[in-house]
């Protein structure tokens, strides 16, 4: 099986290629593209934009190109990326969702044709408290889908929506796409309203272990709608991002997240695509001159997952 690992922390602006071929050496063949690193999340839950994607097209292209010959030189496949999120921002205002509703969601979308990657992760809306019910809030993240499928269909694009979590007075709760049936369901009917696999979904294992998710029976009912992961690991308590097997539940080591069920998941479902990392916020934990060594050990996890999956 392939593995990957985000771009973020190892592939730098100034000199793509050489970050490529560090993932290439240290065992990948594949990367999660982390176009969500050139809008962040933490400025826009401050209401802050940059001009980035107001880019036209052509510039875009022109600005990711190196990228896009990196990669190839190196033999990296970009199979997914991350568009910024959040993609609506609660109490931003108009003008602020609107941009990123018509600018930011279409611009993200043909640079991902541009990298010729078949899927783009987005976050669904986290709506429920301020519409009432969790129903509510996933007529907006349709309406949403809605608004970029055709250019999904077009391209030959997976939209993928993932678990996640949401907080309520310091603590963790469920957000939108923990509710594995319901996610089989509506991508089901928007995929036959279309006539096309413009929705998958992209399965989180940090996001699973903060809410307690059942992450064998969650990926089983999810079956072929599982398109793309998001591998890390963290303490049950905060979303850290860090190496599977880091954190344990007691002193006889027991992981603290469920690895063997998030194996046999996978195998029972027969998951052909790509064991994808997302852990860089590992690559500044460790000092610079370990990187490579770090990069390494988590694509050796990789390789030993995937031993699992293929015995």
């Amino acid at each position: 099986m392939k593995i990957g690992v985000q771009t973020k922390n190892v592939v730098h602006d100034t000199n793509p290629e050489e970050g490529f071929e560090s993932l290439k050496k240290a065992g990948f063949s594949c990367a999660d593209f982390s176009l969500n690193s050139y809008l962040t999340n933490t400025s826009l839950y401050k209401q802050e934009l940059n001009d980035f994607f107001d880019r036209s097209d052509s510039e875009l292209q022109a600005f990711f190109t190196p990228h896009k010959n990196g990669a190839e030189a190196a033999g990296i496949s970009i199979n997914q990326m991350h568009m910024p999120y959040p993609i609506y921002v609660p109490n931003g205002g108009k003008e602020l969702n609107d941009y990123l509703w018509s600018q930011v969601a279409p611009k993200s979308m043909m640079i991902c044709e541009f990298f010729e990657c078949p899927y783009i992760v987005i976050h669904g809306f986290k709506l429920a408290r301020y519409l009432g019910s969790e129903e509510k809030e996933w007529k907006q993240t349709e309406g949403f889908i809605d608004s970029i499928a055709r250019m999904a269909k077009k391209s030959g694009i997976t939209i993928c929506i993932e678990n996640l979590y949401d907080g309520i007075g310091g603590h963790l709760i469920e957000g939108p796409g923990c509710d594995a049936r319901k996610a089989a369901e509506r991508i089901d009917r928007i995929n036959d309203r279309y006539g096309s696999e413009v929705l998958g979904f992209c399965f989180d294992t940090g996001h699973a272990n903060l809410v307690g998710l059942d992450m064998e029976r969650f990926i089983t009912t999810l079956g072929y709608r599982l398109k793309v992961l998001h591998i890390h690991d963290n303490d049950g308590i905060g979303d850290l991002h860090q190496i599977p097997f880091t954190f344990t539940k007691t002193r006889e080591n027991k992981p603290s997240t469920d690895w063997d069920g998030f194996l046999r998941g996978l195998k029972a479902v027969g998951f052909q695509g790509v064991l994808s990392f997302e852990t860089a916020p590992v690559l500044n934990a460790f000092p610079e001159e370990m990187k490579q060594d770090t990069l390494e050990f988590i694509a050796r996890i990789g390789q030993h997952f995937a031993g699992k999956l293929e015995q």
